[in-house]
């Protein structure tokens, strides 16, 4: 029976398997061997829907429920708080477990082949400041892919899964850095290419940053104060004023918690601020936001905006927010970019030092750099690694689908 290597990840998600010794990745949508992870809980449809259709559903303003960076709930308690979608009451864990059936479901139909065991990636840690949520974590990853219809599943730390895939590329005796950085954590793996086919895993370590957390950054600076973050609140008597409460702008800007913005409580809280708001219009564009449910819509503008800050085009990229208010835009200029992430991006790097530390190797010793991962590709963190280890050749490689091919290999 083949063995499914499935690289659930916090944004995007891939399946794979070993087919003659080689990783073949299958096809989740005509064309694509990625999956965005999420879903869309179609109102009119009385159906979920996964993947580019549920992102389209989100852009065309289709009535419904929209989810993504589901992985990073893992291990918290919101993971087992209930809601009502489409007449049934549902947790994360069958909503994620829903999520990787219909991936075993599309690799079964593409292949012919019936998958009963998997072999799943996971962060070296979920929860890097949490050694309790971190073991929760996993015991929640393992109860969703046995409610997903896997009879047995078996974990293998991502960064060692890319190290796998990449080892074809080094020659004997190269010490190379894999820096995995997904959309929810940051993971590294030490290792030294053997002869052959084998690799000698000297570290790995892990933290909980990743590109939602850039996002959520770049959101707090630029887009959060234009609806109200800030702002001074007058109070009902009296001329005294407070400051916005920063909880309602803080959940807005992270991707896993704004369809918990959407309750008739916070609602009504945000049409009282804009009341008594100093700057009314910023806080009406919130109020507008929670109405009409406009937070991932202005979550993927920061994304593409970031993206579009970290190429090499003349053009000032702009955060577009006309689904708020026609024609508004907030530039991101990519040196506000760079100093609003350096500090994340230092912390990476220190994470980076502290494997090359657990491993026993100077950093001049590794001559191999090999970045996975959609957010590697920022600029502002190649920059910290390279100061690191400035002796090291950077490899990219496949950075989108490393961590499958690693896993379909050591599935096979």
């Amino acid at each position: 029976m083949a063995v499914l290597g499935v690289d659930f990840g916090t944004s995007n998600s891939a399946v794979g398997v070993a087919v003659d010794g080689q990783a073949h990745l299958i096809q989740l949508e005509p064309g694509e061997t990625t999956l965005p992870t999420a879903v869309f809980f179609d109102f009119e449809a009385r159906k979920a829907v996964y993947g580019r259709p549920a992102n389209a559903a989100l852009i065309t303003g289709d009535e419904g429920r929209y989810m993504r960076a589901l992985k990073s709930l893992l291990g918290t308690s919101l993971m087992r708080e209930s809601r009502v979608l489409l007449g049934e009451r549902l947790d994360f864990i069958t909503i994620v477990a829903r999520f990787l059936a219909e991936l075993k479901l599309r690799a079964e139909t593409e292949t012919g082949q019936i998958f009963t065991e998997a072999l799943s990636g996971r962060p070296v840690l979920f929860h890097s400041a949490d050694p309790a949520r971190n073991a929760q974590a996993l015991i929640d990853l393992t109860e969703c892919y046995h409610a997903a219809g896997f009879e047995t599943v078996r974990f293998m730390p991502e960064p060692e899964a890319a190290a796998l895939a990449n080892r074809a590329t080094l020659r004997p005796g190269d010490v190379a850095l894999v820096v995995d950085i997904g959309g929810g954590t940051s993971d590294f793996t030490l290792f030294r290419q053997g002869q052959g086919a084998g690799i000698d895993i000297l570290a790995s370590h892990g933290l909980r940053l990743g590109g939602t957390n850039f996002d959520r950054a770049l959101s707090l600076a630029f887009v959060m104060p234009e609806l109200g973050m800030g702002s001074q609140i007058k109070h009902a008597f009296g001329d005294q004023s407070h400051a916005a409460p920063n909880a309602i702008f803080t959940d807005l800007a992270t991707w896993q918690k704004i369809p918990f913005l959407y309750a008739p409580d916070t609602r009504r809280a945000t049409v009282e601020l804009a009341q008594y708001a100093r700057e009314p219009d910023k806080l009406k564009r919130l109020v507008r936001v929670l109405e009409d449910e406009l937070g991932h819509d202005v979550a993927f503008a920061v994304e593409a905006a970031k993206i579009g800050a970290n190429g090499a085009s003349a053009n000032i990229p702009q955060i577009d927010l006309s689904v708020i208010e026609r024609g508004m835009t907030v530039p991101l200029y990519p040196i506000a970019m760079t100093a609003t992430l350096a500090p994340m991006a230092d912390q990476i790097s220190a994470a980076a030092a502290m494997t090359l530390e657990m491993g026993g190797v100077e950093p001049d010793a590794v001559n191999r750099l090999i970045f996975v991962g959609g957010s590697s590709l920022m600029q502002v963190v190649e920059d910290a690694l390279h100061t690191l280890l400035p002796r090291a050749e950077v490899h990219r490689g496949a950075a989108m689908t490393a961590i499958v091919e690693g896993l379909a290999l050591a599935a096979g």
